[in-house]
């Protein structure tokens, strides 16, 4: 049996249903396009976040260990394509005035785990922290993907439904403008706390 279960489910909970630009992104995309729309995004992240957690516990976390310049450069990317992401929320209207039929797709949010600055974090902070080297390793990252897996999906689907729920309060294209101009904002307060 796994020795850490609780502290396990509860590191996984604070940092899996904490703002970040998943679960951000996941309010924009539920608020703006409703939750089937949503699937893509909710599926992208879920499994895209798992794939990271096997890549680091395969040992990927030893490159990271070994080549720290490697987890920079992804943290400013990763950054800089959230930067992005935020100028495209606030300014959808103004970008594009035609209607967005699939606005986001499983391979987009799939690999947009790999340079999530605070997935990579976390996930880092995951294995070497709850995966114990020797005979039980292998029995351990199983359980701690398992756990981080379960909460990746049923948080971004929260996050998704919380959106959707908004948008019932959404009366006029003001209000609709003013969400994004606060969800664009969030983004960006999310890149500033990982230099902070």
């Amino acid at each position: 049996m796994y020795p850490n279960i609780i502290t396990l489910v509860l590191f996984c909970i604070a940092a899996g249903f904490t703002p970040g630009p998943n679960n951000i992104l996941g309010s924009y995309q539920g608020f703006n396009f409703g939750i089937k729309k949503s699937l893509p995004l909710i599926a992208g992240v879920t499994f895209g976040y798992t794939f990271l957690l096997v890549v680091l516990a395969a040992g990927l976390i030893t490159v990271f260990r070994t080549y720290p310049l490697l987890q920079i450069i992804l943290k400013i990317l990763g950054s800089g394509f959230l930067i992005y992401l935020a100028y495209k929320i606030a300014f959808k209207n103004k970008i594009e005035q035609r209607s967005v039929s699939n606005p986001v797709n499983f391979f987009d949010t799939f690999t947009f785990q790999f340079i999530n600055p605070k997935g990579v974090i976390i996930g880092i902070t995951s294995i070497s922290t709850f995966v114990e080297a020797g005979s039980n390793y292998l029995l351990h990252s199983f359980v701690v993907i398992g756990v981080s897996s379960c909460v990746a999906i049923t948080s971004i689907t929260s996050w998704c439904l919380l959106g959707k729920f908004l948008r019932r309060f959404a009366t006029n294209e003001k209000f609709i403008q003013i969400f994004n101009y606060v969800m664009s904002f969030l983004l960006i307060v999310c890149v500033t706390m990982f230099y902070i």
